[in-house]
């Protein structure tokens, strides 16, 4: 354990709504405890470039409302290396930097852990920021309710104008390894069927419980696919269907970067705000190389490298079977 001093903020990765009521959050609850604070801009690769900036309570004022993230992101290949994480290392020591909060999701903690493990005089704590809501030790992650109720609202327009004519909508989800999004989204907008990465859904089954859709009257139907189902994206399933499946107007929608963009709910506004609290506070008391979770509405740090175990990440079960029981 070490007392720190001085402490910077990043965010990495695909951006998600959330972000920037927890830099906001981080910032102010440093500077209370005496702390000072350093913007690192575009992620890991403004800690490569020295892309670094002071911040102070106004410099956070006015964007609890605001999506994606002021900080700005990317992804960086270079910190990957030895020679780009060293470089990233001389730079926080130039600014004096003995601890970094990193908001981001599986890949970010995954050059968060590896950068600690190697240069441990510098603390790190990681708050999980990605709408795809794929990590361990947090029940929500920053960013997927904005994203599923982002979703919910597209596809209550796309049941519109399928009921209207008749149509078989096929709408592609964010998700190329967590059905989370797709899951909920579909029980809220009552899908006849949710394509999940996690669960392989066989396309003569689906082609069946289609018909049984129209058998039973339904004027529409809506069809959750997330992108990383095992049948392929929505087009390619939806031209499997459309040979078998002729009583529908058959339509594709992808949602794409949508999902990640807006104003964050109620719900990820406070979510980021406690978590960046909670992500300071961890760091002066000593914690390192652990993640800022919520659990049973409690914060909860988890290890970084509990984090990151995908053996362990699972889909509700009880929410995928009530999905089939509900959409017949």
């Amino acid at each position: 354990m070490h007392k720190i001093s001085r402490l910077a903020v990043l965010t990495s990765g695909g951006d998600a709504p959330g972000m920037n009521p927890c830099i906001r959050a981080v910032v102010r609850t440093a500077i209370y405890n005496k702390l000072e604070v350093t913007g690192i801009r575009r992620g890991y690769q403004g800690l490569i470039d020295d892309d670094m900036y002071d911040m102070g309570t106004r410099s956070v004022s006015n964007i609890l409302n605001l999506g994606g993230t002021i900080l700005k992101t990317a992804r960086c290949l270079p910190f990957r290396t030895d020679e780009g994480m060293e470089t990233a290392y001389q730079n926080l020591k130039k600014h004096g930097i003995d601890a970094l909060v990193v908001i981001g999701g599986d890949g970010t903690f995954t050059g968060a852990l590896r950068f600690s493990q190697k240069y441990p005089d510098i603390a790190v704590m990681g708050v999980p920021g990605t709408i795809d809501n794929d990590l361990c030790g947090t029940t929500y992650t920053l960013g997927f309710d904005t994203a599923t109720n982002t979703v919910i609202e597209a596809i209550d327009k796309i049941r519109d104008t399928a009921d209207a004519h008749d149509r078989l909508f096929f709408v592609e989800v964010m998700g190329r390894d967590s059905g989370a999004i797709a899951l909920r989204a579909g029980i809220s907008c009552g899908a006849e069927a949710i394509l999940l990465p996690e669960k392989e859904t066989a396309i003569p089954d689906l082609i069946e419980n289609l018909k049984g859709g129209q058998y039973n009257k339904k004027s529409s139907s809506i069809v959750i696919v997330a992108e990383g189902d095992k049948n392929g994206g929505a087009y390619d399933i939806a031209k499997l269907v459309q040979k078998e499946v002729k009583f529908y107007d058959v339509k594709v929608t992808i949602l794409g970067h949508l999902q990640r963009g807006g104003s964050p709910s109620a719900f990820d506004r406070i979510l980021g705000s406690r978590m960046g609290f909670a992500a300071v506070n961890a760091l002066i008391a000593g914690k390192n190389q652990m993640m800022v979770g919520l659990e049973a509405n409690h914060i909860k740090l988890t290890s970084l490298e509990k984090a990151l175990n995908q053996t362990e990440f699972r889909l509700e079960e009880d929410l995928i079977k009530m999905a089939e029981i509900l959409s017949i």
